[in-house]
């Protein structure tokens, strides 16, 4: 890869990683609320009220979605950028 094609997907890159955590974020959300109907959303880890269980549960969904959502993110904005630049951004 080019210094000029390293340069221009850089920005590209920082934009699909910020999409893709906007998303994974969005779509967890929607997950934990079929996943528990409690109405609280999902716990947060320090709070000793909620279940450990479901605490370690919740980010273990939470991570699994995240790296699901990135990956796909990533992807597909390589994809993008070798049908324009004609060139892998790697």
């Amino acid at each position: 890869m080019s210094t000029v094609s390293k340069s221009l997907y850089l920005p590209l890159s920082a934009a699909f990683s910020v999409v893709g955590g906007l998303l994974a974020g969005k779509v967890f959300s929607v997950v934990w609320e079929r996943f528990d109907d409690s109405g609280e959303g999902p716990p947060d880890p320090k709070d000793l009220n909620r279940s450990g269980g479901q605490a370690l549960v919740a980010a273990g969904v939470q991570g699994l979605i995240f790296g699901l959502v990135k990956a796909a993110v990533d992807r597909a904005g390589a994809r993008s950028y070798r049908a324009v630049a004609h060139e892998n951004p790697l």
